[in-house]
Formats: structure tokens, sequence, C-alpha cells
């Protein structure tokens, strides 16, 4: 019986390269805390998992169906011109500043160091679920 590898890893792997985009996107608004005029982004996980899921696949889509991706090019990637190569630049948003500085930069660098913090965090459980995954499917192959 031949195994579906994707099948078997589930959304693991779609979520690790999400959370890797959005580590640089919050890193590039730390980098520019202090830039006038800059303007902090995220981006929206839920959309951009949903987008880097394949057909029947079990990442999370928005309630009564699924997310449309968005393009403005006729060469913009789309979900059938390959699974998983569509990039999360589409679901990039701006956050609303809570308060923002007199020079237009919105970034709070607190906040941003917690967002952060907690993307960190989920990165390293996405991890450690493949890791355990990957180790059942070794003791499967081993039989030990």
């Amino acid at each position: 019986m031949p195994l579906n590898l994707d099948a078997y890893l589930g959304v693991q792997p779609d979520a690790l390269r999400v959370f890797a985009q959005r580590a640089q996107v919050l890193a590039a608004n730390l980098a520019n805390a202090d830039t006038p005029g800059y303007e902090a982004r995220d981006i929206n996980f839920r959309a951009a998992l949903a987008a880097l899921d394949p057909p029947g696949g079990a990442a999370l889509t928005a309630p009564g169906g699924t997310v449309a991706m968005l393009t403005t090019s006729p060469r913009d990637l789309t979900a059938a011109s390959g699974y998983g190569q569509v990039s999360t630049a589409q679901f990039l948003q701006y956050r609303l500043p809570l308060a923002p500085s007199l020079d237009g930069n919105t970034v709070s660098s607190q906040m941003e160091e917690a967002k952060f913090a907690q993307n960190t965090v989920r990165y390293q459980a996405a991890l450690t679920f493949l890791q355990m995954r990957f180790k059942q499917l070794m003791t499967a192959i081993t039989g030990q």
C-alpha cells in the first residue's frame, strides 16, 4: 500500500512555511521601528494556510467554503500552478496602530516582540509535531 507523505504529514509543512515568512515580516517591522512613515505589517495566517493547502487537504478554511486567492497579474502563481508554491505576500495586511507616532510609524516594538515570540513558539510546536510524525513513520518502517 503506497504512502501519501503529504496526507500523512498533514498541514504542518505548510504551517512551517507560513510561520517562517511571518517571522521575516515581524523582523522587518522590528528593524524599521524607528523609520519615519513605516507601517507595521502582518500575515493573515488562516488565509495563507488555506491557500497553501492542497485540494482536499486538512488546512483551515473560512466558514462556508475555501478562501479564494487574489491575483494582480496574469503571471501570479495560483493553486493550480503547483502545490505549496503560493506566496504569502498577498496575505500581508497593515496592522492598526494602538498609538501611532507623530512621524507616521505604526510599529510598536513591544507588540512586535510579543508577536515574534508567539510565532517562534508556534514554529517550534509545528517542528515538534513533524518530528513526532517522522518518528512514528520510522517505527512503522523498522518495526521497533
